[in-house]
């Protein structure tokens, strides 16, 4: 009986041992902190509830999840009204326009600027892209700088694109489209590593999620730095799983296929670009319906992000995870977003292009459920990411700062093509004008109500809508801040 009961106690300690290490060789024991960085695509500063001006209409529980469990940013700011050179400006936390003069739509990344992945990669963690990758103009290519495995990932699922088809992400379908790769009409596989990965079904947006969650879950020895780059809420909006367009009672519209897509346009028949540009704009999809649509993509963008929360959860990991939650820039004035009280939108310096949702979670480090009220820009994210995982950033040309040292007085310049800003204080100069799309906007937009001069000069604490034009009665701050954009470019521009 004895040798029965020394058995037993041995069998159960075993069994005890064998779970406990089951635990420690996931990232949940790990000494640093897992990091993951949410960055979604075109969000409306008024399409994120955990913002007290949100639109009424707009329901995103999980993202609110995000801003009970930490700090929500009302004045946080991205370097540019588009997707690519935001993007870059955010993973290397420097003014993409130092290296790229003519602030174009993709400022690429050169091989001298390190992106927040090469520096956590050294440090000791395992690195992941989700999603969508789009750094410039090299697309679809995996022999490049700008491809993640070459900056810094060890792996990558996703495209290197501005956007993707929703529903068409196998192999199949690619065989028989003309055209299936445009930089924004693009179908077909997903790149993944240095290969491909095909899907015969499934919609992206829940595809990537159940892949970043697959990531969370794999056993590890390292801690882990995931970025997930969803490409919701961009175009195509109306592509949505049926039972929330039914929600928000709102018609589906059929996918594309070659054999029923009629000449549109400038396209060929049959051609992805003739769909895509069918249905990226108003005319076949109206006005009231854009908003529908819009809303059950971010009702569905928001549920993926509440199954992410849950996996970490689950995963016995949320304690030991700091989340980042960005948009890439505005709500688009072509998709239904609502920037509202700002002016603009995507595409445009004027505070509904560049001021986006922004959401940080540091348990232990930042207080739950806390509001930042000084602006801050994505340029910050590395350097905070540095203090995470306590590496010593010596370069000396970042144009960001921690978020734990928020700075009342800061210079933040922005340049995209010809149009430029600068804020420092509560005083901001642009030169800003209208506009950069071919169709009529939603109804959701708000449109500047400024004559457009060459330098317009607003106070965005009092009127972040940027409805009264202060230059005339200003000229000190007009020439101050002129001065001040001037000699930051003459500074900067080439130093990198």
């Amino acid at each position: 009986m004895a040798k029965f009961y020394f058995f037993l106690v041995c069998s159960l300690l075993l069994v005890s041992c064998s779970s406990n290490s089951k635990k420690t060789d996931t990232a949940a024991k790990t000494t640093s902190p897992n990091i993951l960085l949410i960055v979604v695509d075109d969000q409306g500063y008024a399409d994120f509830d955990p913002f007290s001006h949100h639109d009424p209409a707009i329901k995103t529980p999980n993202m609110a999840r995000l801003a009970k469990a930490g700090r929500i940013y009302p004045q946080a700011y991205v370097t540019a009204p588009v997707c690519s050179p935001s993007r870059a400006g955010l993973i290397t936390g420097k003014n993409q326009f130092r290296w790229d003069k003519t602030a174009s739509w993709g400022p690429g990344l050169p091989d001298s600027v390190k992106t927040v992945a090469e520096y956590l990669h050294v440090a000791g963690y395992q690195t992941a892209r989700i999603g969508k990758n789009d750094l410039g103009q090299k697309f679809h290519r995996n022999d490049v700088r700008e491809y993640p495995l070459h900056h810094g990932y060890d792996e990558f699922l996703g495209f290197s694109a501005h956007a993707h088809d929703y529903w068409l992400s196998s192999d199949a379908i690619k065989k028989i489209t003309p055209d299936p790769f445009g930089t924004s009409a693009l179908l077909g596989p997903l790149m993944h590593n240095m290969g491909e990965k095909s899907y015969d079904s499934g919609y992206l947006t829940e595809i990537l999620t159940d892949e970043s969650i697959n990531f969370i879950k794999k056993p590890k020895k390292k801690p882990f730095f995931l970025t997930l780059s969803y490409n919701a809420v961009h175009h195509l909006i109306h592509q949505v799983p049926e039972d929330y367009l039914e929600k928000y009672d709102v018609a589906p519209i059929a996918n594309y296929h070659p054999d029923s897509m009629l000449a549109y346009g400038k396209h060929p028949a049959g051609s992805y670009s003739a769909y895509y540009d069918k249905y990226s704009r108003l005319g076949d999809i109206n006005q009231e319906d854009i908003r529908k649509y819009h809303r059950a993509n971010l009702n569905y963008l928001d549920d993926q992000v509440g199954r992410v929360l849950d996996a970490l959860e689950s995963e016995e990991i949320a304690d030991n995870t700091v989340i980042f939650y960005i948009s890439d820039n505005g709500g688009s004035p072509l998709t239904g977003a609502n920037n509202r009280p700002l002016t603009g939108g995507k595409y445009s310096l004027f505070e509904g292009g560049i001021r986006v949702p922004l959401a940080v979670v540091w348990p232990g480090k930042i207080q739950p459920g806390t509001v930042e009220k000084q602006y801050v820009s994505a340029l910050d994210i590395l350097p905070t990411i540095a203090d995470v995982a306590g590496i010593k950033l010596s370069d000396t040309t970042l144009d960001g700062q921690s978020l734990l040292q928020t700075d009342p007085n800061r210079l933040l310049i922005w340049q995209w093509q010809k149009n430029w800003a600068v804020r420092r204080g509560d005083w901001k100069l642009t030169n800003a004008k209208e506009n950069h799309w071919k169709s009529d906007p939603s109804l959701q937009y708000l449109k500047p109500i400024v004559d457009n001069n060459e330098l317009k000069l607003f106070n965005v604490a009092t009127d972040p809508g940027e409805r009264i034009d202060l230059a005339a009665k200003n000229p000190e701050q007009v020439e101050a801040l002129e001065k001040a954009y001037k000699k930051w470019m003459s500074d900067n521009q080439g130093n990198y």
